[in-house]
């Protein structure tokens, strides 16, 4: 029933409502599929739970009526709560995306079934860190990153004179020993792409790159042919 079989992580929306500039999230959600966006997760630091179950629905709305339910993906950050909700009502979320303070995977996995999908990001370093020394197979992909620092990931890594580092060796070493795919975001732009690629992880996620574009779908078409 859900998407766990067919996850697709190569073109990754992030959106919520404070992202768009005022417009609907689902019209930002819309162009970005047509664009041949694959994955979409709707993440929030600011609406309630009606809110979001509200967003899920009408994004999903959207996928299905692009015909792409079956190979578009929709999940939920952090938020447990909001997708088992949302499922009660019929609305089809494919799954839950964490970071490692948030609802640990395998009460996830749990509560939403082995057909479900579950992400797990955290800061590329980590990430190594943890494949060499977790247990990976409850998670379906890694989310790694940040690239650049972005208002929404402002925990990176820096060098002596407060630059930010974008460490492709360790994108590359992740990507190599990663069990499960991984996905790199945090300020990711069109001109990333082809490095991001050339490391070997399976994608990318963008949030303002599209939500916050002036043409959401324009956008969304450049960074999908940069990474095909």
């Amino acid at each position: 029933m859900y998407n766990r079989k067919n996850l697709d992580v190569s073109a990754y929306l992030v959106v919520g409502p404070e992202n768009t500039n005022g417009r609907p999230v689902e019209k930002i959600v819309e162009d970005a599929v047509r664009a041949g966006f694959t994955i979409v997760q709707i993440r929030s630091k600011v609406a309630g739970a009606k809110e979001m179950i509200e967003l899920c629905e009408k994004s999903a709305a959207v996928i299905a009526e692009l015909g792409k339910s079956d190979s578009v993906s929709l999940v939920v950050d952090d938020r447990l709560d909001v997708v088992l909700a949302a499922r009660e009502r019929g609305i089809k979320v494919d799954g839950i995306h964490v970071g490692q303070s948030d609802i640990p995977v395998d009460v996830c996995r749990k509560y939403l079934g082995e057909d479900s999908i579950v992400g797990l990001s955290a800061l590329t370093s980590e990430l190594v860190d943890y494949v060499k020394n977790f247990d990976s197979s409850k998670i379906d992909y890694f989310g790694a990153g940040p690239v650049h620092e972005t208002n929404s990931k402002l925990d990176c890594q820096r060098d002596a004179s407060g630059k930010v580092i974008t460490v492709f060796d360790e994108l590359s070493a992740l990507a190599s020993s990663s069990p499960i795919p991984v996905v790199v975001g945090g300020g990711v732009k069109v001109d990333d792409i082809p490095a991001l690629k050339k490391s070997g992880v399976d994608g990318f996620f963008v949030i303002s790159a599209v939500a916050g574009a002036a043409n959401p779908y324009g956008e969304a078409k450049k960074l999908v042919d940069a990474w095909t």
